[in-house]
């Protein structure tokens, strides 16, 4: 699959140490690793304004979208139209939705039908894809 923003492994861990990111965003995002459950920074964070791609920047989640689904990961009902694809994932024995950023392909995490109304989803999310924006004042 292609993205419209492309770049080779040494780009990406060279943005990510620009951008701050945690020393696992690299293998989280680039790789598809899975963070350990309650250990993400964003996972008990409620703070107002929006979540975004580590990688590239683009708009994932708005906070007001953003519930304690009790997995230890951050979880959100809705994502920003466009702002995610969706690709089918049979790794470890099961079938899931993987997430990933629809602009850089970044592994973000999967989405689930279990979520709360009125969409009925839940975007499991590693923190070490996100970044976190306050509302501009």
């Amino acid at each position: 699959m292609t993205y419209p923003i492309q770049k080779t492994d040494e780009q990406w861990q060279a943005d990510l140490q620009a951008r701050g990111a945690e020393p696992r965003a690299f293998e989280v995002t680039r790789r598809a690793a899975t963070e350990r459950p309650f250990t993400g920074k964003y996972e008990a964070h409620w703070a107002d304004g929006s979540y975004h791609c580590i990688c590239c920047g683009a708009k994932l989640f708005d906070s007001g979208t953003k519930f304690d689904a009790g997995c230890g990961w951050p979880s959100f009902s809705q994502a920003v139209p466009g702002a995610i694809r969706e690709i089918r994932d049979t790794s470890h024995g099961m079938v899931r939705t993987e997430t990933v950023c629809a602009q850089c392909g970044a592994h973000l995490g999967h989405v689930f039908p279990d979520g709360p109304a009125p969409t009925g989803l839940r975007y499991c999310m590693n923190s070490a894809s996100l970044d976190f924006e306050p509302p501009a004042t």
